[in-house]
Order: C-alpha cells, then sequence, then structure tokens
C-alpha cells in the first residue's frame, strides 16, 4: 500500500508500481483533498461548522488508508499487508498501522521513505531558534485566512516554481521531467485545492511520527535520501536508536526527499527485499 507525500498523488508512485506489480498486489490512492480525491471545504478549530467541511489532519488521512485496507486490500481475505508511506505519507501510514492494530488486522510493517519530521509542529515549537518562536502567534493568525491563502496558492502552483522546489527536493537532477511537474500541477486547478493546502498549513498540532512508533507492535523500516534538504537524515537515526520498533534504517548518499521516484534503480529492490520478494 503506498502513500503519497504532500502535493503529490497516485502518479508519484509511477516508477515503483511497475517494479512491485509483478510480485505482489500493488495498490496505492490519492489521500482526500490531493490528486484526484475529492477536495472539500476546510474545518479548522474554533470555526463555525458547516455542511461538508472536514478537518484535514493524519486522523481523517490515517482512517482513510485503514478503512482501504479492510475494505479493498483485506477484501479477499487475511494477507500481509505493508504500508509505504513518503514524507507525509510516512506519518499517516505510521497512523493507519495503529488504527489497524486496534481494528485486530495489524500490518506486517511500515515502510518510511524521509518521513515527515513536522518541525513546526507546536510539540517542537521549543526546539525553534526565539525569532521563530515570537513570530508564530502572528503566522498562526495569517495562515488561516483564505484571503492571504489562496494568491499564495495560486502564485506557488506555477511550473518554474515547481521546478525550482523540484530542484531541492531531487539534488540529482533524475527524473525532474515534463511529466512529473505535470502530475503535481494538475490537482491545483480542481475546486478546492487551496482548501486542502489551508488545511494542510494549519496543522499545528497532530501527530508526530515517533510518538505513533511508541509501543507500536509493528515493524518499522526507513529508506533516507541523505541530501534531504528538508527532513533530516540524523533525526531518523535518532528515531532507529531510541525507538524498538525500527528494524532497519537506509540512507542513501545524494538523494532528496524522494529517493522512490529520483533512483527508483536503488529504491526498488530495497523495497522488494523488505517486502520478502527479492
Amino acid at each position: 500500500m503506498l502513500i503519497h507525500g504532500f502535493g503529490a498523488s497516485i502518479g508519484h508512485w509511477r516508477h515503483n508500481l511497475p517494479a512491485l506489480a509483478p510480485h505482489c498486489q500493488a495498490y496505492a490512492l490519492d489521500l482526500l483533498g490531493f490528486g484526484a480525491s475529492d477536495k472539500p471545504r476546510s474545518q479548522l478549530a474554533g470555526e463555525e461548522p458547516q455542511e461538508g467541511a472536514v478537518r484535514y489532519s493524519f486522523d481523517l488521512w490515517g482512517a482513510q488508508v485503514a478503512d482501504f485496507v479492510e475494505a479493498v486490500v483485506l477484501a479477499a481475505g487475511p494477507r500481509p499487508v505493508h504500508l509505504i508511506g513518503n514524507s507525509i505519507g510516512g506519518v499517516v501510514a505510521l497512523r493507519a498501522a495503529r488504527l489497524l492494530v486496534e481494528r485486530g488486522r495489524p500490518p506486517a510493517q511500515v515502510v518510511l521513505i524521509d518521513c515527515a519530521q513536522r518541525t513546526l509542529d507546536e510539540k517542537r515549537v521549543a526546539e525553534l531558534p526565539p525569532w521563530e518562536r515570537a513570530g508564530r502567534p502572528l503566522l498562526r493568525a495569517l495562515v488561516r485566512e483564505r484571503w492571504l491563502l489562496s494568491p499564495l496558492f495560486r502564485l506557488l502552483a506555477r511550473p518554474q516554481v515547481v521546478r525550482r522546489v523540484l530542484g531541492q527536493a531531487y539534488p540529482s537532477g533524475a527524473h525532474v521531467d515534463d511529466d512529473l511537474v505535470a502530475l503535481l500541477l494538475r490537482p491545483a486547478g480542481d475546486p478546492g485545492a487551496v482548501e486542502c493546502f489551508r488545511g494542510f498549513v494549519n496543522l499545528f498540532d497532530d501527530h508526530l511520527a515517533p510518538d505513533l512508533m511508541e509501543e507500536l507492535p509493528v515493524p518499522v523500516r526507513m529508506i533516507w535520501g541523505a541530501s534531504d534538504p528538508w527532513e533530516d537524515p540524523a533525526e531518523a537515526a535518532r528515531w532507529r536508536d531510541r525507538l524498538p520498533c525500527i528494524r532497519e534504517l537506509r540512507v542513501l548518499p545524494g538523494l532528496g526527499h524522494c529517493p522512490h521516484d529520483e533512483a527508483p534503480e536503488l529504491v526498488n529492490p530495497i523495497l522488494l527485499d523488505w517486502l520478502g520478494l527479492a
């Protein structure tokens, strides 16, 4: 079960699904608000409830994945389920794993690919520099405002901006092509795309990956790009050293935030090995 990261979709597994599918039943889905999924209005804490609005959160996405696993993946009967998530998809995978454990259907393992460390979460504020801590109240107030977020989203959802971001995320430059830019930009034109963006940038108090891994009775393995500009592999190493559920960490030199797409020729063999299919 492949779970994409922020701003991505099923298409971000374009180089992995073809490699996995001959050996197993491989699934991917668009998380609510991303890709071709519905994009309902965002509901933030303190706002008047509106019909059809949702609180975009790891509980919501984790439940979506867990429900899909039960309704589709396990429909034909019990089988090992492996949850593989990139970036925020890693946090979603961990939340789904905990839900499946609670439902008596624990997955065989969780694989995290450059899992989001969520340094802007309120629970990590003490780690920020003093000037960033001082600006938090203003930041939190501003990102609630639709009048501000709508033009900001349109500014970011442009090919030249996406290519600049991909230049950071894929330091080797491999597979940064027109197809990738198109699959990232296409959902941005959907009605409600700004609402998902609004919901996500307001996730200041939600699940953190290490908290979800505390006492998790499911093995966790991790792949990390050594040159990830946003998620520090040193923190992943600290998770490995502290959390008993983590069995292995593979750090891949020269790769960034999405090594599964940047260097599938390196990542796919690792996944097949960990799935017992090599």
